[in-house]
C-alpha cells in the first residue's frame, strides 16, 4: 500500500500543469486513489529560462527535461510528466519513458490576426514560430512570409500575437484543448499540408527503470496504440539524428494490428523536402520507424543535412 504521496514533476507553465494534473486523475481514477495521494512538484527548466534565442542555438530539446531528469535520479520526484515532442531521441541510463497516455488530436493550428489562415495573409506579413519544422512548412507554403522566431509558452506567444509582434502564429491543438483555449483557432492545419512533429499530442511519463512499484503502477494508464505509434515515431527521429535543430515531420498511425508511418525532412526555407511512407506489424514499430529514417536520410544525401548545420 502507497504510504507517501506519488511526487509528479512537471515543468511549471499552465500547459506542462496540465499534462500533470492529467496524469495524476488517471492514475487517482485507475487505482482508486485520492488527490492527496499526490503532490505535484512543478520545476523550472533552461528551456523555459532562454527566451531569446532559437533552442537550435543553445541546447535543443534537453533544455526541457534536464531538471526533471536530475530530479528523478536525486528522488525529489518519482515520475516527470512531459510533451513527448520535447523528450530527447536517447534518455539518459537509468531512465525511461514506456508509458504514454491516449494521444489527443496531433494537428497543428493557425490563430491569425490579420487573416484566418496562411493562404490568405497578405503579402510579406509576419508569421511567429519556434518550431524549425513549422517554420519550414510554412515558408513551403508561402514563401513571401517572414517567418520569426516565437518563444515561450503558450500565453506568452499569444501575449505577443496581441502586442502586433506577429500577423499569426502557429500552436498545437492538443495544447490548445487541454487548456481550453480551442475558441483562438481561426484555422486547422490539414495533415498532407503541415504534418505533425514526432511526439505531438502524446504526454509521455519518464521514470528511474529500476523502480518497479512504479512501473507497475503506471501500466494501469499506458494506452498501448499510442505507445506503439511513439515508438515508431521516435527510431525514425533516432535515425535521422533528429533535434530542435532540424526541420522533421512524423506521424504513426495504428489500426488494429497494422501500423501506417508518414514523414518528412524539409530544407530550412522549406523549398526542397524528402518524404517518406512505411508499414507493417505494429509489433515491428520500432524497425519500421528506424528503416523510414535510414531510406529518407539515403535519398536526401549529406549535403542536405549539412546545410542544418
Amino acid at each position: 500500500m502507497q504510504t507517501k504521496a506519488l511526487k509528479i514533476g512537471t515543468r511549471a507553465s499552465p500547459l506542462a500543469l496540465a499534462q500533470a494534473h492529467e496524469t495524476r486523475d488517471r492514475l487517482m481514477a485507475a487505482h482508486g486513489l485520492s488527490e492527496d495521494a499526490f503532490e505535484i512538484v512543478p520545476l523550472t527548466t533552461t528551456g523555459d529560462q532562454i527566451l531569446d534565442k532559437p533552442l537550435s542555438e543553445v541546447g535543443g530539446k534537453g533544455l526541457f527535461t534536464k531538471e526533471l531528469e536530475d530530479a528523478l535520479f536525486d528522488g525529489r520526484i518519482d515520475i516527470a510528466v512531459h510533451s513527448s515532442k520535447d523528450m530527447a531521441t536517447v534518455l539518459p541510463d537509468g531512465l525511461e519513458a514506456t508509458v504514454f497516455l491516449p494521444r489527443e488530436d496531433v494537428r497543428d493550428t493557425f490563430i491569425g490576426k490579420l487573416a484566418p489562415s496562411i493562404a490568405e495573409l497578405p503579402h510579406g506579413a509576419t508569421v511567429g514560430s519556434s518550431s524549425l519544422r513549422r517554420q519550414s512548412l510554412i515558408r513551403r507554403m508561402r514563401p513571401d512570409l517572414n517567418v520569426i522566431i516565437f518563444r515561450g509558452n503558450v500565453q506568452t506567444r499569444l501575449r505577443k500575437l496581441d502586442e502586433g509582434i506577429a500577423a499569426g502564429t502557429l500552436l498545437a491543438y492538443a495544447g490548445l484543448r487541454r487548456l481550453g483555449l480551442t475558441h483562438i483557432i481561426t484555422d486547422l492545419m490539414p495533415l498532407d499540408m503541415f504534418p505533425p512533429a514526432p511526439g505531438q499530442g502524446a504526454i509521455g511519463i519518464e521514470f528511474r527503470s529500476a523502480d518497479r512499484a512504479i512501473r507497475e503502477m503506471l501500466s494501469a494508464i499506458h494506452d498501448a496504440p499510442t505507445g506503439h505509434a511513439l515508438t515508431c515515431e521516435r527510431a525514425y527521429l533516432r535515425a535521422l539524428d533528429g533535434s530542435c535543430r532540424t526541420p522533421i515531420a512524423g506521424h504513426a498511425v495504428v489500426d488494429g494490428d497494422r501500423l501506417f508511418f508518414k514523414g518528412i525532412i524539409l530544407s530550412l526555407d522549406g523549398q526542397e523536402a524528402h518524404e517518406v511512407e512505411r508499414e507493417g506489424k505494429v509489433s515491428d514499430a520500432e524497425a519500421i520507424g528506424r528503416a523510414a529514417g535510414e531510406d529518407v536520410r539515403g535519398r536526401a544525401g549529406p549535403k542536405f543535412f549539412e546545410a542544418w548545420g
